[in-house]
């Protein structure tokens, strides 16, 4: 099947942190988007905050640009206003891969593999992205809530690769046994 990758995020500090009710710290989040980004296997994205942590079964999130916009409908719908008066950019829901024309949250405990025309990667999903309360302040009241199960998905890289901006193929998509899930994340060593 294929598909765009819209966007490719790569940050080497957390942009959200501290309280929500104290507001955002100014940064440039162009300044974080690349065109290409080296995947390493169990370790994730080169030059990412989440390469090479203890949690490498969630190195990696993805998100579908559609469900930023289905997040614009609803909330202009309830008559609330995004946050800065600004359209919404699915970039800063801070996911390091947006998408389009791809159903992002459907591959939540799944494997599947990504071509973005530079070979095939194959990727482990073992839970959903919740979303943060962070997503009141960058987006508009009541984003956090209605984000739930469509805040796309964490995953692993399973193999060494290079993704990019532009068409790319999803295939190979196959169910985890619910068993191994459980298993895999359990034994996510702790600090």
């Amino acid at each position: 099947m294929e598909f765009q990758i819209a966007t490719l995020l790569v940050s080497r500090v957390r942009r959200y942190d501290g309280r929500p009710a104290d507001g955002t710290a100014s940064y440039d989040p162009d300044s974080e988007l690349v065109d290409r980004v080296r995947v390493r296997a169990h370790r994730g994205l080169v030059g990412d905050r989440y390469f090479g942590t203890r949690f490498a079964f969630a190195a990696v999130t993805m998100l579908a640009a559609e469900s930023i916009d289905l997040l614009e409908g609803q909330i202009a719908s309830e008559g609330l206003f995004p946050a800065g008066g600004t359209p919404f950019d699915p970039v800063l829901a801070r996911r390091n891969i947006v998408t389009h024309g791809l159903d992002v949250d459907a591959l939540a405990r799944t494997t599947f593999t990504l071509d973005a025309g530079h070979g095939p990667i194959r990727f482990r999903s073992m839970t959903p992205a919740n979303p943060c309360a962070w997503m009141n302040t960058v987006y508009a009241p009541g984003a956090h809530q209605a984000l739930r199960g469509h805040a796309g998905i964490r995953c692993e890289p399973l193999d060494d690769g290079e993704l990019a901006v532009g068409a790319a193929t999803i295939t190979d998509i196959s169910p985890i046994p619910p068993d191994e899930l459980t298993r895999r994340i359990k034994a996510a060593p702790s600090r």
